[in-house]
């Protein structure tokens, strides 16, 4: 049987991204002279690495078994494939944009405007959703300064802070959808149980990249309280300290809390309240 084959952006920031989350994941390669083929030592996976924009389409044919690109990519292609899993990285909004002294106050106002984008099928997509009609300028490359040069009254592209259309004296006029970095699958799934292993490996650091270990000491008449302050994944593990008036709390709380949830457990009475980072997790 051929070797599972997954798809990887050749360059770029999602290139290195999908490369350390493949790496996280055990899923271990090496990559020489910008090769477009690497090997994965012990399993038998090829790493096939392409054009961004190219891998929903070489996963629906067939050419390769899995990829990773990002979900506006695969909404563009139109490509008939499954999506195993969102990874939580390289999350953006694709806007409808224009020009800080324009009002569009409904999609319907875009009529008879031309819009620069290089996602032609989403933006006419879009368009058609709402019952309007714009000409479509197809362009590969940067968009922001086509309204500028007078190629465009409008431009749809992918947002994530909002610098550059502050820099363009551009602003948001309607969203369009919000996209993030997918695993996809080719539907024949050739081989299933190693396609299943890989998403449960790298589900594993998806999930652990969102949470931190946290440790307390609580006294046992506050425990109840503290239960509900740090409820866990599923529960909390819960052991007696030598003082039977205490106990001891690990349990796994989302990142972005931790700090929030620390301050409520002290003014509980926890004490040693230490937070650890998960590397990796199987739930």
């Amino acid at each position: 049987m051929t070797n599972l084959r997954i798809g990887l952006p050749s360059k770029g920031r999602l290139s290195d991204r999908a490369g350390e989350l493949l790496r996280e994941a055990g899923i271990k390669f090496r990559r020489q002279n910008r090769s477009l083929f690497a090997k994965v030592s012990d399993l038998p996976i090829e790493i096939i690495f392409l054009r961004t924009d190219d891998i929903p389409v070489l996963c629906a044919e067939g050419a390769i078994d899995m990829g990773i690109t990002g979900s506006d990519l695969v909404m563009e292609a139109e490509a008939d494939i499954d999506t195993r899993l969102s990874l939580g990285v390289g999350k953006c909004r694709l806007a409808v944009c224009v020009p800080e002294s324009m009002e569009i106050n409904e999609p319907s106002d875009l009529n008879g405007l031309r819009i620069a984008t290089s996602f032609t099928n989403v933006t006419k997509s879009y368009l058609e959703q709402h019952n309007a009609s714009a000409h479509i300028v197809p362009l590969t490359g940067s968009v922001e300064i086509m309204i500028t040069l007078g190629i465009a009254d409008a431009i749809v592209d992918l947002v994530e802070t909002g610098s550059t259309l502050a820099a363009n004296r551009l602003k948001i006029s309607h969203e369009i959808g919000h996209y993030e970095t997918v695993l996809i699958q080719n539907k024949e799934q050739r081989h299933p149980e190693l396609a299943d292993r890989i998403v449960r490996r790298l589900e594993g650091v998806v999930i652990a990249r969102g949470y931190s270990l946290l440790e307390y000491n609580i006294p046992r008449e506050h425990l109840s309280a503290a239960e509900h302050i740090t409820p866990g994944f599923k529960s909390p593990t819960i052991t007696s300290l030598e003082d039977s008036d205490w106990c001891a709390v690990r349990v796994m709380v989302k990142t972005k809390e931790v700090t929030s949830v620390m301050d409520q457990l002290e003014e509980l009475g926890a004490s040693a309240i230490l937070e650890t980072p998960i590397n990796n997790c199987r739930l």
